[in-house]
């Protein structure tokens, strides 16, 4: 016969009185403000971004969609703030590669970005061109690393904006993959590095398409590939450099999303994801982000988590490989 159990009859009370109010939390969702945490300062890529998806998402839900600009530590202080948020769904992250290089590039970097975060939904690619100046005579990618090859004692300068970023670590896993020596020259932003790199003091350079197609137009760079697995619609005819060169598992760019924390609840997580799908395929989103020479690349959580797992072990791998840190 069955025995009524007061303590069994207790402890399921309150454990469906607690999924009662985590479910009713969620059905509210969102009843306050959000907080988008950019890592970087205001103006940039990545703050723009953030900035078109909160102002759709503030309307969506009537709500204030707060982007907090928390630059420093090349995106690290930002990041560790948003890990340190309640994983209720009120705090998301605004990302870009340096999401999953820093972790491998800095032993001050105090996140894993596969367990310490999760995918919400990645937004799109700004491909990099690989530019080299008017004045150095090749046409071709493959001219490029055949000048490489040929000059092992005088190695081709590589221009960046600074020791770790994404343009750098696509210039190093290029040198690795091609079997090339580059000699890397850091700068402290990229309008530096451009001006060198159209004198002719430096040799190449992996430059966003947005940045690179005004220095093309004019003659004054040349575009040997894209960085991506696809043209660029900005730089139309430069083929892939994957494809141009040889090197099939060659893939870098600059993408651009949002990550939580892992713990917040799927259902949140859920419906943030289908909201932002939808604001993606309104025109005027598409024609902003084609302003800033963004592909969109639409990911889920789960896509979106697995690509950034893909990054950080790509990245780990070309940092361990070149024996890069900064810190």
């Amino acid at each position: 016969m069955f025995k009524f159990n007061k303590a069994l009859a207790g402890l399921f009370i309150a454990t469906a009185g607690i999924f009662g109010m985590q479910q009713a939390a969620m059905a509210a969702y969102p009843d306050k403000p959000i907080k988008i945490i950019v890592p970087f300062t205001a103006g940039g890529v990545v703050d723009q971004t953030a900035r078109i998806i909160g102002e759709k998402l503030s309307q969506k839900y009537a709500q204030p969609v707060i982007v907090d600009n928390k630059a420093g530590a090349s995106g690290a202080i930002g990041t560790e703030l948003a890990m340190a948020a309640a994983p209720d769904g009120y705090t998301l992250l605004c990302v870009s590669p340096g999401h999953a290089i820093l972790p491998s590039l800095m032993k001050s970097a105090k996140w894993n970005p596969n367990s310490d975060f999760r995918g919400i939904y990645g937004f799109g690619e700004i491909p990099n061109v690989i530019v080299v100046p008017s004045s150095l005579p090749v046409k071709t990618i493959g001219d490029l690393i055949s000048l490489a090859r040929s000059r092992a004692g005088n190695p081709l300068t590589l221009a960046s904006p600074g020791v770790g970023t994404s343009v750098h670590l696509a210039g190093v896993m290029l040198a690795q993959q091609a079997k090339i020596n580059l000699t890397h020259v850091p700068y402290r932003g990229q309008p530096d590095a451009i001006a060198d790199l159209i004198a002719g003091r430096v040799d190449l350079m992996p430059l966003s398409s947005s940045l690179a197609k005004a220095h093309i137009d004019t003659g004054k760079l040349r575009a040997l590939a894209v960085t991506t697995s696809y043209e660029s619609a900005l730089v139309p005819g430069v083929p892939p450099l994957a494809q141009a060169a040889n090197l099939p598992d060659y893939q870098a760019s600059t993408w651009f999303g949002f990550v939580t924390q892992a713990k917040v609840p799927d259902a949140i997580v859920t419906q943030l994801s289908k909201d932002i799908a939808e604001i993606l395929a309104m025109p005027d989103v598409k024609q902003k982000f084609a302003a800033l020479g963004m592909e969109l690349t639409p990911r889920d959580p789960a896509q979106f988590d697995r690509f950034v797992a893909q990054e950080y072990e790509k990245w780990k791998t070309v940092i361990n490989e070149g024996k890069l840190q900064i810190d």
